[in-house]
């Protein structure tokens, strides 16, 4: 990565984990090569409320980190198949509803796959969660650890800043992705 010129300023970068029970977000700054923790959390939906509620509370808590954090991109990371279609399909609501507040927020979307995610913060994108978490961790200089879906979501921020790639770039070149897996 190339330094920037000293007069540049930071770009401030949202990552998304979505979900429809917790969504974690993470605010970091990008100066030149040099990473900078902001904020993390999770937006946590009322599991008693129904579908278009829980959705509105998405939408609403990502529309309040865009106002608070100020962000100038976003990434959020995709949405795998999973085994069970009914949990499929209502995290692509909840991603639905992600991407609809960072878009409403005014900002520009990248996508990234867990696995793009894990390469690039971890270098191997069969990485455990803790290992995500440790280097989140290292890479950010945090006193303690986040939580889970907060550290994913600084991990798909970690990601975009290092150019979507990042530590996997020649892993993946020449390959397509599907169902969230890179094949030949």
């Amino acid at each position: 990565m190339s330094a920037s010129p000293p007069n540049a300023l930071p770009i401030r970068l949202l990552g998304i984990d979505p979900g429809l029970r917790v969504t974690g977000f993470g605010v970091i700054e990008k100066h030149g090569n040099q990473l900078r923790y902001v904020a993390s959390g999770c937006i946590k939906s009322n599991d008693k409320q129904g579908l278009p509620e829980r959705i509105a509370t998405l939408f609403t808590g990502i529309g309040e980190v865009i106002a608070t954090y100020q962000p100038d991109q976003a990434a959020v990371e995709k949405v795998f198949v999973n085994v069970n279609p009914q949990s499929t399909l209502l995290l692509g609501q909840a991603r639905g509803a992600a991407i609809s507040a960072l878009v409403h927020g005014g900002l520009p979307v990248a996508e990234y796959t867990a696995l793009q995610v894990k390469q690039a913060v971890v270098g191997q994108g069969k990485a455990a969660t803790e290992q995500v978490q440790a280097m989140v961790v290292r890479l950010l200089g945090l006193a303690g650890m986040p939580a889970a879906d907060a550290a994913d979501a600084l991990a798909c921020a970690i990601c975009h800043a290092h150019g979507g790639q990042g530590l996997g770039a020649l892993a993946t070149v020449g390959y397509r992705i599907r169902g969230g897996r890179l094949i030949g």
